[in-house]
């Protein structure tokens, strides 16, 4: 994780195993990336450079000066050999791994590059900028093939689809939109309530996480087209959200200075399940309603009369269907139960800190009339 202190941070999942602080940059750490390998860190920083780090005890780095503004994004090829980074300075750079030696600019943007990505087979360049529009860049031609303009402010963020076949944009406008790259057409559009500043594609490619100024993360199901759950956990603007590579976990940070890691609790073999032993919930269209019922957890339960030996069969579906239903429901309440833990140990300690406080006040107060 970077941050404003101008710290990288390596954090271990491993309980009792203390985190790595690294320092080097001369500024806020705006952006972080392991490589593929797990054997490199990249970070971009306010200061202008770029910094490839050995995530180990020694933090050694190399840095090199990348832009002429503040270094927004950083994100490396999926074969671990290149690197994309955006700026304040309106360009996209790539360049290579080894030696960081400077390959070429892209440079059509007219203001601020938020966030730059390379597509899964690296044929592919998307960036998301502050002059409203997402550009697909041919990494080969190095020419802009596509700008797509539907935002209505800044697009702080972008990614691709784990297929490389979608883009995802999040913007000031409240919006995430996902297009299709090759027919560059407008496929969903989710309308929020504040500014979605960071967005993460889930290994299976049927979720989408975004995190928002309003403080919350909310996970999108994309392949029924609607928000599946709203997370709250941060006490300010959530600004950066990321699904681990195997989809079991997801991590976010935010202005509070919290980093987060949250675990998944959906999972893609038991979801297929539902679907297959719910065939009666396809509809023509081909649109799951069962699906929609089981991830909301309001299943619609409807009494049936007593049906013949010869509708035993369906009679097992059904239940086996209502038992995978009835775990999704008890997991949720424990995530609910988790959450509420969490907000009365928040809620213990502001009350410390404001008796505390009056403590203190009571004190000068003393002081003075003394």
């Amino acid at each position: 994780s970077g941050s404003m202190d101008s710290c990288l941070m390596i954090w271990s999942m491993r309980p009792q195993m203390r985190a790595y602080r690294f320092v080097g940059h001369k500024d806020a750490v705006m952006c972080v990336q392991f490589s593929p390998s797990g054997h490199l860190v990249a970070s971009g920083s306010r200061d202008k450079t770029v910094r490839l780090w050995v995530p180990s005890v020694k933090g050694e780095s190399t840095a090199f000066k990348a832009h002429t503004g503040t270094v927004r994004s950083v994100h490396f090829s999926s074969d671990g050999q290149s690197l994309v980074t955006a700026s304040d300075d309106k360009t996209i750079k790539v360049w290579t791994v080894h030696r960081q030696k400077f390959l070429f600019s892209l440079s059509q943007h007219i203001n601020w590059v938020r966030c730059a990505k390379f597509s899964p087979d690296g044929r592919l360049i998307v960036s998301a900028s502050d002059d409203k529009t997402v550009k697909l860049w041919d990494k080969t031609s190095r020419e802009c093939i596509h700008s797509f303009c539907e935002h209505g402010g800044f697009v702080n963020h972008v990614d691709f689809h784990p297929s490389g076949t979608c883009i995802a944009a999040a913007g000031t406008d409240n919006t995430v939109k996902v297009w299709d790259v090759r027919m560059n057409r407008l496929l969903q559009h989710y309308q929020g309530n504040a500014v979605v500043n960071s967005l993460s594609f889930h290994p299976s490619g049927n979720y989408l996480v975004t995190a928002s100024n309003d403080s919350t993360l909310k996970i999108l199901d994309l392949l029924e087209g609607r928000l599946l759950y709203t997370l709250h956990g941060h006490q300010g603007p959530a600004t950066c959200v990321a699904f681990s590579r195997n989809g079991d976990f997801f991590a976010s940070g935010g202005s509070d200075e919290q980093v987060m890691v949250w675990k998944t609790n959906f999972d893609a073999a038991d979801y297929d399940n539902v679907l297959k032993t719910q065939k009666s919930g396809t509809s023509v269209d081909g649109t799951h309603h069962s699906q929609q019922s089981e991830m909301e957890c309001g299943v619609h339960l409807k009494k049936t009369k007593p049906q013949d030996p010869g509708r035993n069969h369906h009679h097992q579906q059904e239940e086996e269907t209502i038992a995978n239903t009835l775990e999704h429901i008890v997991g949720q309440l424990d995530v609910l139960t988790q959450t509420v833990s969490i907000l009365e140990q928040r809620l213990t300690l502001t009350e410390d800190k404001l008796k505390e406080c009056l403590e203190n006040q009571q004190k000068i107060i003393q002081n003075k009339v003394n």
